[in-house]
């Protein structure tokens, strides 16, 4: 009673502080605010809570400094306060806060008595995600918990006011400036509240605000060409980007402002990405000189991307600003030149430059060319071996077509990338020689880092298959995840499958390698020994029947660490779904998927209601099952 007296009282201190024309405009906010269903003569008096925060919010919304009092309530009414601001108000509340409240502490009886603190920014980071939360739901779980909340929001909420800008400014009739575009409603609604919306006195109704007062939050952005103009450079002056993704750049009008805003931010930007763009070699020029201080001969660049761009240089007469920046990038980490029109003679001039300068480059894709880059692939892959030093943890050649005539070529690149940990070839007909060449890489280098090797679709045959995964059971340190996915090899490869199974791979994936029913029931005979690592395991599309749910339902209970199964589009009939029941319940593993789609395995939705009530894994089903209207569709892998 007495706290509650004691916050009655700090309430009532604020209130009286208010002028007489605050406190007459807050009452008829508050009828106004009213429900219009309810009649007037049953209408609640306001409380004296309601009314201050009311009034604060007011002030707040329209940049009015707040009664200093408010920042030394107890913490049970500061909590309150906060919770009921919209974002611009508690922007502005947080922004005029006084210095030595960051750090201050709750200053309640039952803090002095037990000890306990708590900083109030702690309290404000809270309120900023749960404002994060209601505007965008479905981002909040692929933000790390540690994040600045308050930069997240205004981050993400100017890439929002720029995408609705970037629509106005495409329309034809469109002839106005940039800078006084206005903010819809839709976005202010979660800034300030509906009601705002429609004050006179409203400041944030025009582009200009948010970024005059959100621009320093800014790190990532977004631009599509229509906005690279001039203004848009004043309009982002207080910001300092690290990564900036442009689109559709492909007029000199739209080079001249980029090159500017490039060197606004040429200190703080790391990742640079072009989408949908068109470079010519000035345009190259113009773009890599503006990276570039006065005198200073290094970049920051951490990532260079060129993505369903054309990219039209003259390998013979590159222009010197482009080469430049290639070897003054010290800090260069990534390169995607991703379906970018490259030929032959730009690519080997482009690594040829990478690969003498100085950089750390750790993740190199050149996938998506055209016919003219198979030749640069063999290339680049010469070039490699000459690197004994090149650190490439995660190189991607998909889609470049490297066939079995670069086997040789690969081998010895392989050779002398002593960091590769990652390797896709998926996609590229490399056939059996191809994979002698990766056999011929483990024998000579037992101890290689290599983690993660995709082969999907890659022509290979039963024989070679079997010979690299026999390879694979005696190198030290064998692969993690191995896919071999897509291709024909039939059910003479199970006993070489289960034997790599044995040894130490993570995941596996043997998609539509046309196991079948033999293949199914060779898996589960050679299923002698416990499969003590194996976390994922993807068997579908392999036409195996009821022997797919009978080798499932030995191996779940020979994996401990198993929690994702793929075995979908099996032809499985309804009986085996009572033998993966009673695996499951068996078992003690920590299962959390198993895909049962495209299979015959559900007589009625009963069935269907009690598995998924039965089965579960932190409250979510462990089985995917296919629904009734199509359970009873068998699936056909045939061409």
């Amino acid at each position: 009673m007495k706290r509650a007296h004691n916050d009655q009282r700090e309430l009532q201190s604020f209130f009286l502080r208010l002028s007489n024309q605050q406190r007459e405009q807050l009452q008829r906010e508050n009828w106004s605010l009213s429900s219009d269903n309810q009649s007037t003569m049953t209408k609640a008096p306001p409380s004296l809570a309601f009314l201050c925060i009311q009034s604060l919010k007011l002030q707040l919304l329209q940049g009015d400094n707040p009664i200093p009092d408010v920042y030394e309530l107890p913490s049970e009414l500061f909590d309150g306060v906060i919770s009921h601001l919209p974002a611009l108000a508690l922007h502005n509340f947080q922004t005029h806060m006084p210095f030595k409240c960051w750090d201050n502490y709750e200053a309640g009886d039952d803090c002095l008595t037990s000890g306990r603190k708590r900083p109030r920014n702690d309290i404000l980071g809270s309120s900023w995600k749960l404002l994060f939360k209601v505007r965008w739901p479905e981002l909040i779980n692929s933000v790390e918990p540690s994040a600045d909340w308050q930069q997240l929001y205004w981050e993400k909420h100017l890439q929002n006011c720029v995408d609705e800008a970037a629509e106005v400014a495409m329309r034809p009739t469109f002839s106005g400036r940039i800078s006084s575009i206005h903010v819809s409603d839709k976005i202010l609604r979660y800034i300030c509240h509906e009601e705002h919306t429609n004050c006179q006195k409203c400041v944030c109704t025009e582009l200009s605000f948010h970024f005059q007062t959100f621009g320093p939050y800014l790190r990532c952005l977004r631009l599509l060409n229509v906005l690279c103009v001039t203004e848009t450079c004043e309009l982002l002056r207080t910001c300092k980007l690290k990564t900036l993704v442009l689109r559709w750049i492909r007029s000199e009008k739209h080079v001249e402002p980029l090159c500017k805003l490039l060197s606004q931010n040429r200190e703080t930007l790391t990742s640079l990405e072009f989408i949908h763009c068109k470079l010519s070699s000035t345009f190259i020029s113009a773009i890599c000189a503006s990276l570039h201080e006065k005198d200073i001969h290094t970049s920051g660049i951490q990532r260079f991307y060129i993505k369903a761009s054309s990219f039209d240089i003259d390998p013979l007469a590159a222009p010197p600003a482009f080469i430049s920046f290639l070897n003054s990038v010290r800090s260069l980490q990534s390169v995607h030149f991703c379906d970018s029109h490259l030929d032959r003679h730009i690519a080997r001039m482009i690594f040829s430059t990478l690969l003498d300068s100085s950089s750390g480059l750790s993740t190199l894709d050149i996938s998506e060319n055209n016919d003219g880059f198979l030749l640069s692939a063999r290339d680049l892959l010469l070039v490699l071996c000459h690197q004994e030093s090149l650190y490439i943890p995660c190189a991607s050649s998909t889609g470049n077509e490297l066939n079995k005539y670069d086997a040789e070529n690969l081998s010895h690149a392989l050779l002398h990338m002593p960091g590769l940990e990652s390797l896709d070839l998926s996609g590229n007909p490399i056939e059996d020689s191809g994979i002698r060449s990766l056999i011929s890489y483990f024998k000579k280098n037992p101890d290689s880092p290599l983690a993660d090797l995709n082969l999907e679709n890659c022509e290979l045959s039963c024989c070679g298959v079997i010979e690299f995964l026999d390879t694979l059971s005696t190198v030290e340190k064998p692969l993690k995840f191995l896919s071999v996915a897509d291709n024909a090899l039939g059910s003479e490869v199970a006993e070489a499958v289960m034997n790599s199974l044995t040894v130490s791979i993570e995941s596996l994936d043997i998609s539509s390698i046309g196991l079948g029913p033999v293949g199914f029931l060779e898996l589960g005979k050679r299923l002698v020994k416990g499969v003590k690592k194996l976390m994922s395991i993807n068997i579908s599309k392999n036409r195996g029947g009821l022997e797919t749910a009978r080798f499932l339902s030995k191996l779940i209970p020979l994996a401990p660490k198993l929690v994702s199964v793929d075995a979908s589009y099996n032809l499985m009939p309804a009986e085996s779904l009572l033998m993966l029941c009673d695996s499951l319940r068996s078992a003690k593993g920590d299962l959390k998927r198993l895909d049962m789609t495209g299979n015959i395995c559900i007589s009625s939705e009963a069935d269907h209601s009690s598995l998924l009530d039965e089965f579960q894994h932190n409250g979510e089903p462990i089985f995917v099952l296919p629904s009734s209207s199509t359970s009873h569709v068998p699936y056909d892998d045939e061409p």
